[in-house]
């Protein structure tokens, strides 16, 4: 893969290209990290061992998503 692109909507989002997904392993829920180097976008998949609250995920249920949304 050389190059591929994809475009900002006007809410400023995109599509990760499939070459890239794939390239990455990258699933539907799966974090990606966004990391500036010397004037360029590195996107990485994050690993779960990355996320330091990845182990409660006694909290991550509907109720607690409603109750801290927005904070």
């Amino acid at each position: 893969m050389n190059a591929a692109t994809s475009r900002l909507t006007s809410k400023s989002q995109t599509v990760i290209p499939k070459a890239v997904r794939e390239k990455l392993g990258l699933r539907p829920g799966d974090t990606v990290r966004y990391r500036i180097e010397r004037g360029r976008v590195v996107i990485e998949k994050v690993l779960a061992e990355d996320d330091p609250f990845a182990v409660f995920v006694e909290w991550a249920g509907e109720a607690d998503a409603k109750a801290y949304d927005g904070l």
